[in-house]
């Protein structure tokens, strides 16, 4: 049966325009969940109330909010906003920025997350990783003890940059960008992160008054043991009665699911057991330092704070746009997560918008960069929040906190702090995932101590691109040798399958079926060419020594979604070379796209409309009934 003869066609359709193509690839691309498929059809009003309940969420769920689901968001939101306390002060600590900074930092960017974020599990709060590299980064440029006033103001001016980078990712919805911070990568910053901070918290724990800036193990080691005449034993010994606590506290956690409460009020627990504690033991005397004075009153506005000198100005660029994407990946990751759970979804894009819109406002309002921690929102879940009115509550509680209530944690000690924040870490060394990738994938597993060991030893700025480098190589290994693989019938079926990985599957006598999966485009089309001529060769050697020489090879072309002309001129290169030795080619099941490039680069009129066919089958066919005609010509003239 000839390509004509078929009963269904190969479509040769004329090509479409290039506003139409572009207009299709930019949908895909920016567009791929269709957002807009809903206002079609629809009355102006209707269209007006569905666009602003899908660019502001707070409208899509608070018309059907209900007293029913405010007694599960009270709960989770005073639960949270307890976490909320120790795990503020604590981060603002290890951001080198004063305490009252990280519980304004709860306040004023969950009220904004209420509003634009479309998780309803995420509970808004400051990170260790984020406190940590923004410290770092910051630091590269101007100490804190040496100029506390600049250092804070560029630590705000690195949350604007964070924010507006944030906002811009998603009003362009670049959510993709996310995605090349893979999960091996994630895991292993993570872990180094966690590792480095844990080291840190040393300083605390013994009560240290001088340590290194430097965030690198050797260099957290080297001032621990460096400083030795320094280090107090009563620090140390309440330090590790409130860790091993802690840690017990997460032991009954992971024993009892239900008791997950006992673990989610142990940080405040143990800000006011050790707050009395030091009043009462007076243990300043004793070589144990507090956090000291907090001021009462609500966020101070921070506008005019922000520093744009260009003396100083490339270290919160630089700390605002690698925190941009650390907290977005972690932010949005954490909240994917969760929304599986209960069978929902959430959209990057959005999300994106809403983690920058906080951190804009925020950085406006005396607070520092914010996102989903992992910590806060499982407790979060856990207390059956069902919107993100939780997050509301919560910034209302730090609100009646920052009123009332902060004067009280001045006596808070340090040592309470580090072993809180050392607990919190030790749950993100994630042993089991490492080993895991070890066991499944080996470059996922080199990915990931890529990041750990980079985060740990060098900075973490440079373990962080390090590991992303090392993804993207893998990723262009990828691309670069794309998969290519010889087709074989299923006995007894009409299956055409790799007969690599199914050895039964036995070829067609004169035929050499071949299957790209890969777009084809520069960065491939030499090694596809010399990999279709390499098929050809080792199976002419094959059919050499059988007595059957290769006369068609059948290209399958499902799998390649896009073609660029480098990519057809290789397969016009691979026309001509095979033609050369009387071998013809043939092309099955062309997409839409490549069939178009093909129309426009004139390879369709080079090699035939009758060369290209819709299923293997009737490529087989046309190509025995070819054979046979040749062989019938050859008959006839040699009689």
């Amino acid at each position: 049966m000839t390509n004509l003869e078929s009963a269904h066609k190969v479509n040769f359709a004329k090509p479409r325009s290039f506003h139409t193509a572009l207009k299709s690839d930019l949908k895909e691309t920016f567009f791929p969940d269709d957002p807009f498929q809903q206002f079609k059809g629809e009355p102006l009003s209707r269209r007006t109330k569905k666009a602003l309940q899908y660019f502001v969420p707070i409208f899509e769920w608070l018309p059907k909010y209900s007293l029913s689901l405010f007694k599960y968001d009270l709960l989770a939101g005073i639960t949270i906003a307890s976490l909320a306390i120790p795990q503020g002060i604590s981060y603002a600590k290890l951001a080198n920025i004063p305490p009252i900074i990280g519980l304004y930092s709860s306040f004023v960017p969950p009220l904004v997350y209420a509003i634009f974020g479309s998780s309803k599990h995420l509970a808004v709060g400051t990170v260790a990783a984020c406190s940590l590299l923004i410290a770092s980064t910051i630091e590269e440029v101007v100490h804190q003890a040496e100029n506390p006033t600049l250092y804070l103001s560029l630590v705000f001016t690195a949350t604007l940059f964070s924010g507006l980078l944030q906002t811009a990712l998603g009003l362009l919805r670049l959510g993709i960008l996310v995605d090349f911070l893979s999960h091996s990568t994630i895991t292993g910053f993570m872990g180094g992160t966690a590792t480095l901070i844990c080291l840190q918290q040393l300083k605390g724990i013994f009560g240290l008054k001088h340590f290194t800036t430097h965030t690198d193990v050797v260099s957290v080691l080297r001032a621990i043991f460096s400083n030795r005449h320094e280090w107090r034993w009563e620090s140390a010994v309440v330090g590790i009665i409130f860790l091993v606590f802690l840690q017990f506290t997460k032991y009954v956690k992971q024993k009892r699911p239900k008791l997950f409460w006992v673990s989610a009020i142990a940080p405040m627990v143990t800000v006011v057991v050790g707050g009395l504690f030091a009043y009462f033991a007076h243990a300043e005397k004793h070589g144990i330092q507090i956090v000291g004075e907090l001021k009462r009153g609500i966020n101070p506005p921070s506008l005019q704070d922000l520093n744009f000198d260009p003396k100083y100005i490339s270290a919160p660029i630089k700390a605002g746009i690698i925190t941009a994407m650390v907290a977005l990946a972690e932010g949005i990751a954490i909240g994917r997560s969760f929304a599986i759970m209960k069978n929902e979804q959430i959209d990057g894009n959005k999300e994106m918008i809403a983690f920058g819109l906080m951190n804009i406002v925020g950085s406006f309002t005396s607070c520092y960069l914010t996102t989903g921690p992992f910590s806060k929102t499982a407790v979060n879940f856990n207390a059956g929040c069902k919107t993100a009115m939780a997050n509301v509550v919560m910034a209302i509680c730090m609100l009646m906190t920052l009123l009332f209530l902060a004067p009280l944690f001045r006596y808070t000690p340090l040592v309470a702090l580090s072993a809180i924040i050392m607990s919190a870490m030790l749950g993100l060394i994630e042993y089991e995932k490492a080993y895991h990738l070890f066991k499944t994938d080996k470059f996922d597993f080199c990915i990931c101590m890529v990041a750990f060991f980079g985060v740990a030893f060098i900075s973490m700025d440079m373990g962080l691109m390090m590991s992303v480098g090392l993804a993207l190589i893998r990723a262009l290994l990828y691309i670069a040798r794309p998969a290519t693989c010889k087709l074989g019938n299923i006995p007894d079926s009409a299956l055409y399958r790799d007969i690599e990985q199914y050895p039964g599957a036995t070829g067609t006598p004169g035929m050499l079926i071949l299957q790209l999966g890969s777009p084809i485009y520069f960065a491939n089309s030499g090694y596809i060419r010399e990999r279709i001529l390499r098929w050809v060769r080792d199976e002419q050697a094959i059919t050499d020594f059988k007595g059957n020489d290769v006369e068609c090879v059948l290209l399958e072309l499902g799998g390649v979604t896009s073609i660029d002309i480098t990519g057809v001129e290789s397969l016009l290169e691979v026309t001509r070379n095979l033609e050369a030795k009387g071998i013809k080619v043939v092309l099955i099941n062309p997409r839409v796209e490549v069939m178009e490039k093909l129309i426009l680069t004139k390879f369709i009129d080079r090699i035939g409309k009758q060369s290209v066919f819709l299923s293997v089958e009737d490529a087989i066919e046309a190509c025995r009934f070819s054979l046979k005609s040749s062989v019938q010509i050859t008959g006839d003239g040699n009689a």
